[in-house]
């Protein structure tokens, strides 16, 4: 396998990385339920879910099947001016398993472009009711969304998008705090086109959770001034926060919700926008430029849908969400056991759901740590892959994770803070 890695370095540009300082990637062969098999022959366990996808983990027999399936009856058409079996069954199930009356649904290929698209709804939408001067997005401090110009305009532009700053849109950003929320909407008035936020929490700003209370307050808000609520639900979604989503958790509906990763379990890209029906009779007309100009070549693939099909049955079958609980209960209490009650060396031990963190004590160098590489480079020492946020440690393992395996990923995490 030494060719691979000499193969990677002459042709491969990774995600989030700088080429200069990490020239070492690890090799993958093979990868079964929440375990990864490397290339010098080590199993680890994925703590992470592959970038917070995994659900039901890798290559399930029942996603495998739903698959190769869908691939031998219809593998690709356009959906624009077609239709198929595969989407619009999906989109009646996301109907009935989304939070409130979201009734419409609007495929596309990943996270970032369903937030493009709830954002270009928003947006258009304040044009056809005649308000074009509301241009202006709320969102959280920290928040991320994704990395086409739209996602970064509504995200935190440090350390992310300095780069690009001078091409982004107007945003204001707030901390998760109703009355900064409430006195925000107020001064901004009828420029204010929606207020997006990734509900109970925000993953790459350190997996930040806010509360529940929060979360309904800010739907209160909103909808007393008729302002959209978007809930990006990319990461927690299907389960992670012990919910299917976390705006069902805290009981609320907003009026667009983004969702990707765990809609196929991880297994396939595909994403989608849900709207409200109200929100999508905005765009009818006979001007056909009232159309919403988006889409993709894969928008609506028939073996993604068949594959998030599957993946909704297995949540179902298997009460995912219960389980994700379950996992991240096993693995707090391991941490609390391993380092003691209020242990000097770790703070804000947090969970909600299947989603674990803390953040280490010491000297903070934010997301850009030179800690980063001894942190990675010790949990694989102990058998599982985590991929710290700067000085934030976390684990969000897929849903097969055993009880065993919830002790390795805490001793791992453990590990980390006496470093």
């Amino acid at each position: 396998m030494r060719d691979l890695h000499e193969r990677d370095r002459r042709h491969s540009w990774h995600p989030y990385t700088q080429h200069g300082v990490e020239t070492a990637f690890l090799g993958v062969t093979g990868a079964k339920g929440n375990k990864l098999t490397l290339d010098d022959g080590r199993v680890v366990i994925d703590g992470i879910s592959s970038w917070w996808a995994t659900l039901h983990g890798h290559g399930h027999p029942k996603l495998v099947e739903a698959m190769r399936h869908q691939a031998e009856t219809l593998d690709h058409v356009l959906f624009a001016g077609c239709t198929h079996e595969s989407a619009v069954q999906l989109a009646e199930e996301l109907s009935k398993e989304a939070p409130g009356e979201l009734t419409r649904t609007f495929f596309s290929d990943d996270g970032s472009t369903a937030v493009e698209v709830a954002l270009k709804i928003a947006l258009q939408s304040w044009m056809h009711r005649g308000q074009p001067q509301r241009k202006v997005f709320l969102a959280l401090d920290g928040g991320y969304h994704g990395d086409t110009f739209g996602a970064m305009s509504v995200g935190d532009p440090d350390p992310f998008f300095l780069p690009f700053a001078p091409l982004l849109f107007e945003s204001v950003r707030v901390p998760a705090e109703l009355e900064a929320l409430e006195s925000a909407l107020d001064e901004l008035g009828d420029r204010c086109a929606g207020f997006i936020l990734e509900p109970l929490v925000q993953g790459a700003a350190g997996m930040k959770m806010h509360s529940i209370e929060f979360l309904q307050g800010a739907r209160r808000a909103t909808a007393q001034r008729g302002i959209p609520l978007i809930a990006d639900e990319v990461m927690t979604g299907f389960g992670r926060t012990g919910s299917l989503f976390a705006c069902r958790k805290a009981d609320i509906a907003p009026d667009l919700l983004c969702i990707a990763k765990g809609l196929t379990g991880g297994m396939l890209p595909l994403a989608a926008t849900l709207a409200t029906e109200e929100l999508f009779e905005l765009f009818l007309s006979e001007n056909r430029g009232y159309a919403l100009f988006h889409g993709h070549t894969f928008t609506a693939h028939p073996i993604g849908c068949a594959v998030a099909l599957a993946s909704l049955e297995l949540n179902r079958a298997e009460d995912t969400p219960t389980r994700l609980e379950h996992i991240g209960q096993k693995i707090e209490a391991a941490i609390i056991d391993d380092l003691g009650e209020g242990s000097p060396l770790i703070r804000g031990l947090r969970r909600t759901g299947g989603i674990v963190a803390f953040d280490l004590v010491g000297e903070d160098e934010g997301y850009f740590t030179s800690k980063a590489p001894a942190l990675r480079a010790e949990a694989l020492r102990h058998g599982v892959l985590l991929r710290p946020l700067g000085e934030t440690i976390y684990a969000l393992p897929p849903a097969c994770t055993s009880d065993e395996d919830c002790a390795q990923i805490a001793e791992a995490m453990a590990a980390l803070a006496r470093l």
